[in-house]
């Protein structure tokens, strides 16, 4: 299989889905004509044109509304966004809007939206700019949110997205956008809700999502290297819906868990995932439940300061060693 950016394997998704029904298009700030802040969408403009690849003022609730009234009308929107921070703007839209009409309609009007663009810290771009908001949105019935951690995932997880009759939210990371895996050239489409089970192992469950996965992957290495404890790295990939059963599987085999997390510890995505170990896997655990999540602080300007605030492989061995 060839090996290509993460970047591309956007770019790739969102070329095939643009081709394959004409009702998808493309909305956000420099997307068209500038290829898009991060180059996701590179070439896309010059290939579909301008009614299908539409650049926007600087007005995440203008274009995030136009974008659900689309929707509501049959089309299938992918809204980009500059970086996931600049939807606080737009909450309104998002969660009173988008996350609310197939319920309020009793069924009858889907809204398929996609709303995609980096979520993450790491790039020292301060407080305003870093924000890691998959918690918030799937704390909201009605949203779907993914957070694919390898190129692989980024491409079949967008296909499934746009093709989902729901608003979806795709946390993307810039840090992630050059690094390059294996993707296969013949189509895939990967469901939301399905966890992957990134490495096999028998001593403690390592469960993590987006460029989390990667801290965890290391981290498993560390401990088999150098301590011969055998982690097992569960990437969940969609965090609403979420793949319990795979979560449970996975804590039920090995006894123990640490949660890996760039979210910040107070209400994120770690504390579900916690709480539903301890609900249905209590018996099976031999150790408390450990975290490692972004320290509880807005985002650290500066850049040595920042790696510290993020998970760090170290930081996950330490926890793992504490209940092994």
């Amino acid at each position: 299989m060839p090996l290509i950016t993460y970047r591309k394997a956007l770019n790739e998704a969102l070329a095939e889905e643009l081709s394959r029904d004409e009702n998808v298009i493309l909305i956000g700030e420099e997307v068209a004509e500038y290829n898009g802040a991060y180059k996701v969408t590179e070439g896309l403009w010059k290939r579909f044109g301008s009614k299908r690849v539409v650049d926007t003022p600087i007005s995440e609730g203008a274009f995030i509304g136009l974008g659900i009234g689309a929707s509501l009308l049959g089309i299938r929107p992918v809204i980009e966004l500059m970086f996931w921070s600049f939807a606080y703007v737009a909450f309104d839209q998002i969660i009173n809007n988008a996350a609310s009409v197939r319920y309020m309609s009793g069924g009858l009007i889907h809204v398929p939206i996609v709303i995609r663009g980096p979520s993450n810290g790491g790039t020292n771009v301060a407080a305003t700019h870093s924000h890691t908001p998959e918690n918030f949105l799937a704390n909201t019935p009605g949203l779907k949110v993914v957070c694919p951690a390898t190129a692989y995932d980024a491409k079949g997880l967008m296909k499934a997205a746009i093709r989902d009759n729901d608003p979806v939210c795709v946390m993307e990371n810039t840090l992630l956008y050059g690094e390059s895996w294996e993707v296969p050239e013949e189509e895939y489409v990967i469901p939301l809700g399905v966890a992957d089970v990134k490495r096999e192992g028998t001593d403690i469950s390592l469960i993590a999502h987006g460029r989390a996965v990667l801290t965890a992957l290391k981290a498993a290495e560390i401990l088999e290297n150098e301590h011969k404890i055998h982690a097992e790295v569960i990437d969940l990939r969609s965090i609403r819906p979420l793949d319990e059963e795979t979560i449970l599987q996975s804590v039920r085999k090995t006894h123990r868990a640490v949660l890996v997390d760039e979210n910040k510890p107070f209400c994120g995505v770690s504390s579900q995932i916690t709480t539903l170990i301890q609900e249905k896997a209590f018996d099976d655990l031999d150790a408390p439940i450990m975290r490692v999540c972004s320290l509880d602080a807005p985002a650290i300007y500066s850049p040595e300061l920042e790696k510290q605030q993020l998970p760090t492989a170290e930081r996950v061995v330490s926890k793992a060693l504490s209940i092994c």
